[in-house]
């Protein structure tokens, strides 16, 4: 298995200018989820993801990279010196997510599906 970005996620502090901006400049397709407070976006090709406002403190663009075993990968970025900010969590009856920061200090997520079509969250 490789490791593959498969979601990219859009936190900001104002859902509805994000919104407004990224369909008229890409034109993309945005799905509300309102019990998530989640919208989707299907970029047509390649990569998909999402949006929140206020998901939590951060503001811009987070990646997601496909792990086979999401324990398996999250105690190992630990144990290569990576901070958890997000310990492994389910996400919707879809798969797993935890969120790390690298030595850096770059915040990446880790994205383990519950089936083989469930390559990204929330789709």
């Amino acid at each position: 298995m490789g490791n593959p970005f498969v979601h990219v996620e859009l936190h900001t502090k104002d859902i509805t200018k994000a919104k407004k901006f990224y369909k008229g400049l890409f034109s993309w397709d945005l799905k509300e989820i309102p019990e998530m407070g989640y919208t989707l976006i299907n970029a047509g090709e390649g990569t998909g993801g999402g949006m929140c406002e206020g998901c939590d403190d951060s503001s811009g663009w987070r990646a997601y990279v496909l792990v086979e075993d999401i324990q398996v990968a999250t105690k190992k970025a630990a144990s290569l010196g990576a901070k958890i900010v997000s310990e492994v969590q389910e996400v919707a009856g879809a798969g797993w997510l935890s969120v790390i920061a690298d030595p850096t200090g770059a915040i990446l997520g880790l994205w383990q599906p519950k089936g083989p079509s469930l390559n990204s969250p929330w789709t």
